[in-house]
C-alpha cells in the first residue's frame, strides 16, 4: 500500500495511462540489467570539490543505463518473468511500445524516484524495436517419444 503522502499517488493520479505495476516492473527490469545484465557505465553525479568528497567518491559512484539499453534489459525480463505472456501483460500495464518506456522513466525522473542524466532524453526510448518482433519466443513443441524418454 502507498503512503498517501508519496509522490507515487500524485503520478497515478495525473497520468492514469500506466498502472502501478508498470512502474514496478521498469524499477526491477533497472535492477536486472544493472546486476543480471552488467548494464550500466560507472558516473559520479556531481564533479568531487573537496579532498572529502573525494574520499566518499566510492559512495557516490552510480551505474547509469540507457535508454536504448533500459529497453532491451526490459525485453529480457519480462520474456524471464512472462514467457509467452509478456506482451500482453505489458498491454495491460498500459505499455505498448519502447516510447511508454520512457514515458515511465521521466514521469519517475519529474518525481525524483530516478536519475538522469544531461544526456539522457525522452526521445532515446522511441521505436527502439518493435513488439510484435521483440516478444516473440521460439518454442518447439513436440510429441512425447517414449524411446527417448522425453
Amino acid at each position: 500500500m502507498l503512503d498517501p503522502g508519496d509522490p507515487m499517488v500524485d503520478l497515478l493520479e495525473r497520468d492514469k495511462r500506466y498502472k502501478f505495476d508498470a512502474y514496478l516492473f521498469v524499477f526491477d527490469a533497472l535492477h536486472y540489467g544493472q546486476t543480471r545484465l552488467d548494464m550500466g557505465k560507472p558516473y559520479a553525479p556531481e564533479e568531487p570539490t573537496d579532498l572529502e568528497d573525494f574520499e566518499n567518491l566510492e559512495d557516490q559512484i552510480e551505474h547509469h543505463v540507457s535508454g536504448q539499453d533500459l529497453c532491451e534489459a526490459i525485453r529480457q525480463f519480462a520474456l524471464e518473468q512472462y514467457g509467452l505472456m509478456a506482451r500482453a501483460v505489458l498491454a495491460d500495464w498500459g505499455i505498448r511500445s519502447t516510447g511508454d518506456f520512457g514515458n515511465i522513466v521521466f514521469n519517475l525522473i519529474d518525481i525524483k524516484k530516478m536519475k538522469k542524466t544531461e544526456h539522457d532524453r525522452r526521445e532515446d526510448f522511441e521505436n527502439v524495436y518493435d513488439f510484435d518482433q521483440a516478444f516473440r519466443q521460439e518454442f518447439k513443441f513436440s510429441a512425447y517419444d517414449p524411446k527417448r524418454g522425453i
